[in-house]
């Protein structure tokens, strides 16, 4: 249908219609054996870039309040059990001088006595948002796919090897773009958001290159043959699917529309 009525294959129409304007680097689109693409499947691309299909409803200000809302309420699970994943990582070392260093992950998502830490400013932004604190807190209103996703992660760092568990950080890599443009995008495009509720991205923009910079030299350090460094590109690739399956379900319930029963409910906008 995209061929016959733009006179373009469907590679070339969303390269000049999606991917070029967001920035992307190279693509592919696997074809059948009759030369015609997988229109359900089959584009190939790099992690960062599918990042970027991803968020940029949230970005670009295409989405009401309640979908915002959605999407903090739901992220706040993922925020708030990171600290429990980052323990699960630190119990799996002997050395010393690895735990040392893992243990300001922990400190820099719960905080400390008198100082702030990411899940707070978590519940700074879904609060300032018009949600609930104990209920964001309860997590009562989260989709099952959240749950299920975020678990699993846990699980992965307590089943897999420690270097595996550190190479699923490596999302992070990512992250400092990310949130400069989650931060200019929200800002820009949505009057209900404004800095002060902003400030979990910004302390991120410090803390997450930092984060990323280790974990990237203990992969490359100790992930010595072929088969650890295939295990080091998987581990990687199991974070991206549990980040992409919280955004699949997102868009499943609050834009397609299919919300389960006991999940968050917006009000009308």
């Amino acid at each position: 249908m995209i061929a016959k009525g733009s006179g373009k294959t469907l590679h070339e129409f969303a390269r000049e219609n999606l991917f070029d304007p967001l920035g992307m680097g190279p693509t592919e689109w696997e074809t059948g054996p009759d030369g015609e693409p997988f229109a359900a499947s089959g584009a190939r691309m790099s992690v960062r870039d599918l990042a970027r299909i991803g968020v940029m409803l949230l970005h670009g200000g295409k989405l009401n309040k309640g979908q915002v809302q959605a999407w903090a309420l739901n992220r706040y699970f993922y925020q708030s059990t990171i600290p429990l994943k980052d323990a699960m990582v630190i119990s799996r070392f002997r050395d010393r001088a690895t735990r040392i260093e893992w243990r300001h992950r922990i400190e820099d998502h719960d905080g400390d006595k008198g100082s702030e830490g990411g899940i707070e400013r978590w519940l700074k932004l879904t609060e300032g948002l018009g949600l609930d604190s104990a209920y964001v807190e309860s997590t009562e209103g989260i989709l099952p796919a959240t749950r299920f996703a975020v678990e699993a992660y846990v699980h992965f760092c307590r089943d897999k090897t420690p270097l595996e568990a550190i190479a699923s950080s490596l999302t992070e890599l990512f992250a400092p773009n990310l949130h400069e443009e989650r931060i200019s995008g929200m800002l820009q495009h949505y009057d209900f958001v404004n800095p002060d509720i902003m400030s979990y991205f910004s302390r991120r923009l410090q803390q997450a290159p930092r984060d990323a910079g280790f974990a990237l030299e203990y992969v490359k350090e100790h992930a010595r043959t072929p088969a650890e460094r295939e295990a080091v590109c998987n581990a990687l690739i199991f974070k991206t699917n549990v980040l992409w399956v919280q955004l699949d379900a997102l868009y499943h319930a609050y834009v397609d529309g299919h919300i389960p029963p006991g999940a968050f409910v917006p009000k009308s906008n």
